[in-house]
């Protein structure tokens, strides 16, 4: 391929990236609730990050880009009112009073999170709560809510713990609080696992990127068609079982609390190998084992994965329901894609649309994304307190 063919396929994918605006890799911050009822009281604690905060109550009250501890502190009432009017608890006839008793602040892996802490009156002695969770509903569809209920049962023995994950389309759910039901969490959980490989376009992208020459074969310096299905079936088998084995490994590991990576350097490492993956495609950087790449980098993507399960205290029996839920979700996620993608890839293996079109305008649109997103992570990104100074 000549150089000019090169700098029409780079015009291209920059003008296609200009005019459909920069892709997110992630949706923002998750927010964590904890109730526990005990007694028949029922308290809560909520950790919401400032930074989405910030979006729909500014704090900068003199414009100067910075959110200082003094801004902060005049803006805790309305965040405070805001948080939690927008979680609505009832049970049968009553409706809950959300009383706020504290509001903290606490570092977490990806930023400061307003920590409030509050009870809920009025109440009764419940048998069973009904949850409304509509918190930044209007601002955003992709922010999601993890709830943990505990219950503390007769003397002695173990509290009751129900999970659960809420979200602009799926704002409500009932806690029954007299029955063990594993069965609900691996439902949130796996729903939310489809909904994070769906929506996190770096993890798909990825993929993708190992997946698109699979129906090819390297001649020299160009690709040629498969002879047949079976051999690029065989490939997609190979990538995406690699996939899932390696993510499910450090997903399990961070889930469980046994490792730790710092999620500046996860997701810097994500994007890094979006775009190799991405420039392989074009250039030949990897060995023709791509199972091996997928594998390698599957790694790091499981502490992506990991990142919806965090923020959150999950032990015993919810933390293996949740970790399978959330891990079959994702390998559901990921085979609805392959079963889409593979056969359209396959039937348009032999054009120049896909051999063009596809594998290298797309890699290329790809490259440059994952780029962007590599300065953006490792570079653009602070570190710490990024609202607050003072």
């Amino acid at each position: 391929m000549t150089f000019s063919d090169w700098g029409r396929s780079l015009a291209i994918a920059c003008a296609i990236l200009f005019f459909t605006g920069t892709v997110q890799a992630h949706k923002t911050r998750d927010s964590y609730l904890s109730l526990t009822v005990k007694r028949g009281v029922v308290e809560g604690r909520w950790d919401v990050a400032l930074q989405d905060l910030d979006q729909v109550l500014p704090m900068d009250n003199n414009k100067d880009g910075t959110v200082t501890w003094d801004e902060l502190r005049v803006h805790e009432p309305a965040i405070s009112n805001f948080i939690l009017t927008n979680l609505t608890l009832r049970s049968g006839p009553f409706t809950a009073r959300m009383v706020p008793k504290e509001t903290k602040y606490e570092a977490h892996e990806d930023g400061i999170y307003s920590v409030q802490i509050f009870t809920a009156e009025g109440l009764g002695t419940p048998d069973q709560i009904d949850a409304h969770y509509q918190l930044f509903a209007t601002h955003d569809l992709l922010h999601r809510g993890i709830c943990r209920l505990s219950v503390e049962l007769e003397s002695g023995k173990p509290p009751l713990v129900l999970t659960t994950i809420f979200g602009p389309a799926y704002p409500q759910h009932s806690f029954k609080l007299r029955r063990q039901s594993w069965f609900a969490g691996f439902i949130a959980f796996g729903r939310e696992g489809v909904h994070h490989m769906w929506t996190g376009w770096d993890h798909l992208l990825f993929l993708l990127a190992l997946l698109f020459p699979a129906v090819l074969r390297r001649d020299n310096e160009t690709w040629k068609p498969v002879d047949s299905f079976r051999p690029a079936l065989i490939e997609v088998v190979k990538i995406v079982t690699a996939f899932t084995l390696a993510h499910s490994v450090t997903l399990t590991l961070t889930a469980m609390g046994w490792v730790r990576v710092p999620t500046r350097l996860t997701e810097g490492i994500i994007a890094v190998s979006v775009a190799v993956a991405a420039l392989n495609n074009i250039w030949p950087i990897l060995s023709d084992q791509k199972w091996m790449a997928a594998f390698g980098f599957g790694l790091v993507h499981g502490f992506g994965f990991a990142s919806a399960l965090g923020g959150i205290e999950l032990s015993g029996t919810e933390l293996v329901s949740s970790l399978a839920g959330f891990n079959c979700g994702v390998e559901a996620g990921q085979l609805a894609v392959v079963a889409v993608i593979f056969p359209l890839a396959y039937l348009m293996r032999n054009t120049s649309f896909y051999q063009v079109g596809v594998l290298r305008v797309g890699s290329l649109c790809v490259v440059i994304l994952a780029l962007y997103w590599t300065v953006e992570r490792f570079w653009l990104t602070a570190d710490g307190t990024p609202l607050l100074k003072g």
